[in-house]
C-alpha cells in the first residue's frame, strides 16, 4: 500500500464524524459533502508528519471550512434566512429502528428544530456551540478558528447554548407516541376532519413550508401559526398525501410524501404533551431530488 492510499485509509475512517460535523454547521447535506471533500484536499496537500491527532486536526479543519461557508453566506444575503427555511432532513425507514434509546439521542441532537434555531445564529457562534457542545472539541482548540481568545471563545458559547436552549422545547421522545400522533394527523387529513386536525395541533402550532426560491402560488414557501390556520392548510394539501408514510426524520416520527416514484415533500414535527408544537416542511423540487429517501417510501 502507498503512502497516499494510507492516508486515504485513515481518511475514511473519520468520513462520517467529519461529515456531521459539517451538517451541523451547515444544515445542508450537499454543502456538508463539499466540506468533507475539501477537508480530505487540504489534507493531501498538508505534511502529515506534523499532524499529532489526525481526528482533531480533520475536525478543526472541516470547522475552519464551514465557517468560511457560513460567512460567505451571511455576506451574499442581504436579509436573514427566512423563517420558512427548513434544513436538509436525514431519512431513514421506521424499520431501521434498533435501540430506542440511541434515536431519542440522534433525534435530540440533529432534530431539524436544533438545526432551524442554529440557522439564527452568527458563524462565529454556530462553530464554537457545534463544536464545543456537540464535538468536545476543547476552547483552546477552536479559538484560533474564530481568532479570539479561549476566554472569548467560552462567551461564544455560553451566548450560543443560551439561544438554542431558549428556542428549543423538551419535545415528546418516544417514538411510539409520535407514531400515534402522526397517525392521526394523517387519519384526520385524509378524512377532512377539521376539528379532529386542530386537536392534534397545538393552539400555536408554527407551519414552516420551504419550497424553495421557483415555486409560486398556494404552494410558496410560507409560515403560518395558529392550529385552525394550520389545520386549513392540511386540508387544501390533503389530497396530495394519499402517497404519504411515516419515516424517521432526523431521528424522529415524520412524513414522506411520494407520487409517482417522486418525492413531492418531507415533513418533520415537533411534538409536545401530545400535539404538534412545529411542522417543518420541505417541498424545494431542486433539494428533494438530492436526498436519499428511504425506498419503501417510493
Amino acid at each position: 500500500m502507498t503512502g497516499s492510499e494510507e492516508l486515504a485509509g485513515r481518511f475514511e475512517e473519520h468520513r462520517g464524524h467529519l461529515k456531521a460535523v459539517a451538517y451541523h454547521m451547515l444544515g445542508s447535506l450537499a454543502e456538508a459533502e463539499d466540506a468533507v471533500q475539501e477537508a480530505w484536499l487540504r489534507l493531501s496537500r498538508s505534511d502529515t508528519d506534523d499532524i499529532g491527532n489526525l481526528g482533531g486536526w480533520l475536525t478543526t479543519v472541516t470547522g475552519r471550512i464551514c465557517l468560511d461557508l457560513l460567512r460567505s453566506r451571511a455576506a451574499r444575503r442581504e436579509e436573514p434566512m427566512g423563517d420558512a427555511f427548513v434544513p436538509d432532513p436525514v431519512l431513514r425507514p421506521l424499520a431501521q429502528v434498533a435501540d430506542p434509546a440511541e434515536e431519542v439521542l440522534q433525534a435530540d441532537s440533529v432534530g431539524l428544530a436544533l438545526l432551524v434555531v442554529l440557522e439564527n445564529l452568527a458563524p462565529d457562534e454556530r462553530l464554537t456551540f457545534v463544536l464545543h457542545d456537540m464535538f468536545a472539541v476543547p476552547f483552546d482548540d477552536i479559538a484560533p478558528i474564530v481568532e479570539r481568545s479561549p476566554a472569548a471563545t467560552r462567551q461564544l458559547a455560553s451566548r450560543a447554548r443560551r439561544r438554542v436552549r431558549g428556542a428549543t422545547p423538551s419535545a415528546e421522545p418516544d417514538l411510539g407516541r409520535q407514531k400515534q400522533v402522526l397517525d392521526a394527523f394523517l387519519a384526520a387529513s385524509r378524512a377532512g376532519d377539521f376539528e379532529a386536525l386542530v386537536a392534534v395541533l397545538h393552539p400555536d402550532v408554527l407551519l414552516r413550508a420551504d419550497s424553495g426560491a421557483l415555486v409560486r402560488g398556494a404552494a410558496a414557501s410560507k409560515v403560518v401559526q395558529g392550529a385552525k390556520a394550520v389545520a386549513e392548510q392540511a386540508l387544501m394539501f390533503a389530497p396530495f398525501t394519499q402517497g404519504a408514510e411515516l419515516v424517521l426524520v432526523n431521528g424522529a416520527v415524520g412524513m414522506v410524501n411520494a407520487h409517482e416514484g417522486r418525492v413531492q415533500s418531507v415533513m418533520g414535527v415537533t411534538i409536545v404533551d401530545g400535539r404538534i408544537t412545529d411542522m417543518y416542511i420541505l417541498a424545494d423540487p431542486e433539494r428533494l431530488e438530492r436526498l436519499e429517501v428511504p425506498r419503501p417510501a417510493v
